[in-house]
């Protein structure tokens, strides 16, 4: 019986260790949370030109108070954050999504860790470097190297908008039916639904940045991945 209470007494001391670090955690992952939409509202308040005197006066709440929650010192409930959204000009779905943003690290990759990928126009002598990694696909950004060697000059359309930067060389940039001379340093953004791609190449090399930017609704299952650049 002195073993089996012992046993039990031990077991008891380890859950209690166990439930003191766990309440340990979430505590941090709480103070991490209210920091992160502490911060997202400071960040939407100042680029708004607001005062913690605007704000809070609109959301019916001290100024004492929206300073302990800007800087994580209280947590806001779900109805108060909900008035200071309002304030804002705000919904608490883009609060939650900018507090959500602020948790992807900044992404470093070295020109030498560059990845080659194949795309569409990869059959026709297009050479496409990927220059992000993360896996949540809101935009897609490629070095896009092309020569005169080219098989030929296809067309693209897809989702999203795109954007295009020219760092060498000259290149006839076709957009639906406009065609435009582009030169390094030259950027365009259109809409992917359009027929685009180089029309002619005025170098014998040239050199872009394409980046696909895709709409948040179009974020959830697409499918196969669209057919681009």
């Amino acid at each position: 019986m002195r073993h089996a209470d012992q046993k039990r007494r031990g077991a008891i001391k380890r859950e209690r260790a166990a439930g003191r670090r766990w309440q340990t955690v979430r505590g941090v992952e709480a103070a991490s949370i209210d920091k992160r939409i502490g911060d997202v509202i400071r960040r939407v308040r100042i680029e708004r030109g607001l005062t913690l005197g605007d704000v809070g006066s609109a959301a019916g709440i001290s100024v004492a108070m929206l300073s302990r929650f800007e800087t994580a010192h209280s947590s806001a409930s779900p109805l108060l954050l909900a008035r200071i959204c309002s304030a804002l000009g705000i919904d608490l779905s883009t609060l939650f999504r900018e507090v959500e943003r602020t948790r992807i690290a900044p992404e470093f990759i070295k020109s030498s860790d560059n990845v080659e990928v194949v795309r569409r126009g990869t059959r026709h002598g297009y050479s496409y470097r990927l220059l992000s990694r993360l896996q949540r696909r809101s935009f897609e950004p490629f070095l896009i190297s092309i020569d005169k060697r080219s098989k030929a000059y296809p067309r693209f359309q897809h989702q999203g908008m795109e954007f295009v930067y020219m760092l060498k060389g000259r290149m006839k940039y076709r957009s639906e039916n406009r065609i435009l001379l582009v030169e390094p340093g030259d950027a365009l953004k259109f809409s992917g639904h359009i027929p685009h791609g180089p029309e002619k190449l005025l170098d014998d090399h040239v050199q872009f940045i394409a980046m696909i930017i895709y709409a948040e609704e179009l974020q959830g299952d697409r499918g196969s991945s669209p057919v681009h650049m």
